[in-house]
């Protein structure tokens, strides 16, 4: 049983990686449209009437399942800041640099696991990060060795990249804090305590936005990155970090680059310059090392 949910585990990440992919190609094309803030909130009122529709019908929420509800405050808070500065640096960065900035959150994430779980990273696992780090460099800096020596960041990668933090803590925030509650239920209080936090603090942005005017793009996007690239991965993330280390969950980031060139091919938007597959082709060889089972 043990093995089942380990190998369940991978299969959730990979699918996880595939559909993260989609929330960068489809949100460069309609993150300038809305303050990133309220489209996040937005976000978060789609999912959580998803996820809240399966959680009522399928285990049911208990009195018991909202014990210590600052728990997913705490969780819903680290989302929050993640999407908001997601969509902030996707103005700027490009979809496959802004992915490639998401594959440094294994690092972080293994870090934060140590301190919070005691979760120990062997030789292999630190040679793979450090490998899945050298690739995630080389792609944002579009193998521009002139740009990485003056460390030339871009603005929306500097913003994006502290949006990861939040997301690496989370991970191992969900093994610790989660007390028995059946996984989408736990997901269910997250996503409600996001949208609160998000509609506090984004109410004239909310207001002053003309919904009903905004391109159609803007509605197909919002209704992926809030159905599979939220409300699925909200799911699949959880899932998988009951059943895996912290790092090698986040493992799958590194596969995020590769995923987000398919997609901008599907969408006719072309392929980055040749000498970004180096550091893709990095991140897929970091991958590779980690889910290897000890």
């Amino acid at each position: 049983m043990r093995d089942n949910n380990f190998a369940l585990g991978h299969l959730a990440m990979l699918a996880f990686s595939i559909l993260i992919a989609g929330s960068f190609a489809l949100g460069v094309q309609f993150a300038n449209l809305v303050d990133p803030a309220a489209m996040t909130a937005f976000r978060f009122l789609i999912s959580g009437v998803v996820v809240g529709t399966f959680a009522v019908f399928g285990p049911g929420i208990k009195r018991e399942h909202l014990r210590a509800p600052w728990r997913y405050l705490l969780l819903g808070a680290l989302f929050a800041i993640y999407f908001t500065l997601m969509f902030e640096g996707l103005k700027t960065a490009t979809a496959v640099s802004g992915s490639a900035v998401f594959t440094l959150t294994p690092i972080m994430s293994g870090l934060f696991g140590y301190w919070l779980l005691g979760q120990v990273t062997t030789r292999r696992m630190a040679m793979a990060l450090a490998v899945g780090a050298a690739g995630a460099v080389w792609v944002i800096f579009q193998g521009d060795l002139g740009s990485m020596l003056r460390f030339e960041v871009g603005r929306g990668e500097a913003i994006y990249f502290f949006g990861c933090i939040a997301h690496a803590l989370y991970t191992p925030l969900v093994r610790k804090l989660n007390r028995g509650e059946p996984i989408i239920v736990f997901t269910f209080g997250m996503i409600v305590s996001g949208c609160l936090i998000l509609s506090l603090i984004s109410v004239p942005q909310i207001v002053a936005t003309d919904w009903a005017a905004l391109p159609q793009i803007f509605w197909i996007g919002l209704f992926y990155v809030s159905i599979c690239a939220s409300s699925m991965t909200f799911f699949l993330l959880q899932f998988a970090a009951m059943q895996l280390p912290s790092a090698n969950v986040m493992a799958y980031t590194y596969l995020t680059p590769t995923w987000v060139i398919v997609w901008q091919l599907a969408l006719g938007q072309g392929a980055p310059p040749v000498i970004v597959f180096i550091g893709v082709g990095a991140t897929v060889v970091a991958l590779l090392m980690l889910v290897r089972r000890d």
